[in-house]
């Protein structure tokens, strides 16, 4: 049976603000160990009025203190935001924390805009060419004798499981080279989805992490009582996508009837290309909808987002994806 887990942004709604969304996130990953999802992954994006996950290292340690056994990690860290031995550290102090329960997926991309990342880095000079220099680095703090003279403390010896991240070929090729499990951004960035895989797996080189490809893709899942409900929830992650890729990024919007109908040409496309990798439906809807995405691309895992406005209904989502997944085939 795929695996499946969950991304969370810790979603900002409408009439809400991010001290809520931390309680939310808590109960959602509360519920997920319940459910059985194997891990509960947290996105770093800054500047965007409708994600509270920011500060994600710290975010990950109110999750996992708040669980006992689902896995908790990033989905990712963007390193080119950090010094590697501050992701060490940090990753260090949260493994030394929740011993054999964190997890660290890498990206490149900063995660914001340009003057964003500025003031993030003070300056441009990391750069994310250097990217697969730093993640070496980074792994290197976590092993047990580091080639470097400076240690992380704690980090090192700790050997946590370190991912890459990405949504184009780049990401794939780096993942195969150094031997990594390898996540694809498909939930929002399909277009070179089977590409990627096809690379990394026939590229692959056996690590002291990782013997065989693995493969993580992201997938949105919609899921209620009834199709028509669940393209009524649809319809929140539909305005948030519509209005990032306008240039205006807001709090997840309420659900709109008929959402679809209402909007352009040009709208319509974008979405259909955006979320080409979605289940909407009622279960028996979302668990063929979800057969085919793993028939058609071998996953290993599933990480599965449900971006849906109203707390209760995203857990219904969540817990419909989890009932459904048992019928898929292997």
């Amino acid at each position: 049976m795929t695996v499946l887990s969950i991304l969370d942004l810790s979603p900002i709604a409408q009439g809400s603000e991010a001290a809520q969304s931390f309680r939310y996130s808590l109960d959602l990953a509360q519920h997920a160990e319940r459910w059985g999802y194997r891990r509960f992954w947290l996105a770093e994006h800054h500047g965007m009025p409708g994600i509270a996950s920011a500060a994600t290292a710290v975010l990950i340690a109110h999750v996992a203190g708040g669980t006992s056994s689902i896995r908790v990690g990033a989905g990712g860290i963007m390193l080119p935001n950090h010094s590697p031995l501050v992701i060490a550290e940090q990753f260090g102090t949260l493994e030394s924390l929740f011993p054999g329960r964190i997890d660290l997926g890498l990206g490149r991309a900063p995660g914001s805009d340009q003057r964003t990342a500025r003031a993030l880095r003070r300056s441009l000079t990391s750069d994310a060419d250097e990217f697969p220099q730093d993640v070496a680095e980074l792994i290197d703090y976590f092993s047990a004798e580091p080639r470097g003279a400076v240690r992380a403390v704690p980090g090192t010896g700790l050997q946590v499981p370190v991912w890459i991240l990405g949504s184009s070929l780049f990401g794939a090729q780096l993942a195969a080279a150094m031997g990594l499990p390898y996540a694809f951004a498909s939930h929002f960035a399909p277009q070179q989805m089977m590409q990627a895989i096809e690379l990394y797996r026939a590229t692959f080189r056996p690590s002291a992490q990782l013997s065989r490809p693995y493969v993580m893709l992201g997938f949105n899942v919609f899921a209620a009582d009834t199709d028509e409900q669940a393209h009524y929830l649809a319809s929140s992650a539909q305005q948030a996508f519509i209005n990032l890729r306008s240039g205006r990024p807001a709090k997840i919007p309420p659900p709109v009837a008929n959402f679809m109908q209402q909007i352009g040409p040009s709208e319509r496309h974008l979405l259909e290309q955006i979320l080409s990798c979605s289940a909407i439906g009622s279960p028996t809807t979302v668990a063929a909808q979800i057969a085919d995405f793993i028939a058609h691309t071998g996953a290993d895992e599933l990480m599965i987002a449900s971006n849906i406005f109203e707390h209760a209904a995203r857990l219904h989502s969540y817990e419909i994806a989890a009932q459904v997944i048992s019928s898929v085939p292997v």
